[in-house]
């Protein structure tokens, strides 16, 4: 077991150290992926990718086929997941780094889930594989073999809200829905993805982008700053993320713990799911 392992971010630098210390120690997950080209991720991690790195696709392994009622990227089949990340080697013991080419926007989701199966050591490449490149790192087009783990997940739903949850919530108004979404979608002013536009009522709305400096995650110190700002003094653990479809709204549940502000949870079914029923109210403008 790590001495001081990772559990929010690692930079470019921390990773060449627990590389050159044990490489066998640390578990690389490639997760780049493209909304626009489903097969974008895969294809650049056949052509380089951190050695030792496996590939994560966000629609086979972090996520379970859409179906009547979910949202784009309903939450994957456990134990499918768990069995996918045996064979990519990972296991308590080690440091689990994760990576994409977005800032962490689709890395964050497998971060998130992999804590959620009783993961401690996992973390999220601070800049992704361009910080990693621009750092001097190279990368390798070998391909790695199913590893032999009897890592055994156990997947805990603490912190994980339904549509009812959110439901509910308009009338209670105790939690705090945080939209992660870029200001004209929450809007409603554009929706180039989903039928319908705009945000679930009350919500309030900070884009992921707004975590991110030159790439890479601000300040613990800024980012506590800017949430504490958003959320005008009420705790961390009232607050539920959500996004387009419960992909991206994890990049804020990050920030939040780099920021030191934990507890707070992931409606994972998101703006994608809420919209699959017509009685739900749907707001537009500004929060």
């Amino acid at each position: 077991m790590l001495n001081t392992p990772f559990s929010t971010i690692v930079s470019p630098q921390q990773l060449v150290q627990l590389l050159a210390e044990d490489a066998s120690q640390c578990c690389l997950l490639d997760c780049r992926f493209s909304l626009a080209d489903k097969g974008y991720g895969r294809r650049l991690y056949g052509e380089g990718h951190i050695a030792g790195a496996y590939y994560l696709d966000l629609d086979e392994d972090l996520a379970s086929p859409v179906e009547p009622g979910t949202g784009r990227h309903p939450l994957p089949d456990m134990d499918a997941l768990v069995a996918r990340l045996r064979d990519c080697g990972v296991d308590a013991a080690k440091q689990v780094v994760l990576y994409d080419d977005c800032g962490g926007a689709m890395a964050a989701r497998a971060w998130w889930l992999l804590h959620g199966l009783g993961l401690a050591s996992v973390a999220v490449l601070d800049g992704g594989i361009g910080a990693w490149i621009a750092e001097g790192g190279v990368l390798s087009a070998e391909l790695c073999a199913a590893a032999d783990s009897s890592w055994q997940g156990v997947w805990s739903a603490v912190g994980v809200f339904d549509s009812a949850a959110v439901e509910e919530n308009l009338l209670s108004d105790q939690l705090i829905l945080v939209d992660a979404r870029s200001a004209e979608r929450f809007r409603g002013e554009q929706e180039p993805i989903d039928p319908v536009a705009g945000h679930v009522p009350g919500a309030l709305n900070r884009p992921l982008s707004d975590n991110l400096q030159q790439g890479r995650f601000k300040s613990p110190q800024q980012l506590k700053d800017e949430w504490n700002s958003l959320l005008g003094g009420r705790n961390a653990n009232l607050v539920v993320h959500m996004c387009g479809s419960g992909v991206t709204a994890c990049h804020n549940l990050l920030s939040m713990q780099i920021a030191g502000l934990d507890g707070s949870g992931v409606y994972p079914g998101s703006w994608s799911e809420w919209i699959q029923d017509p009685l739900r109210p749907v707001a537009t403008g500004p929060a």
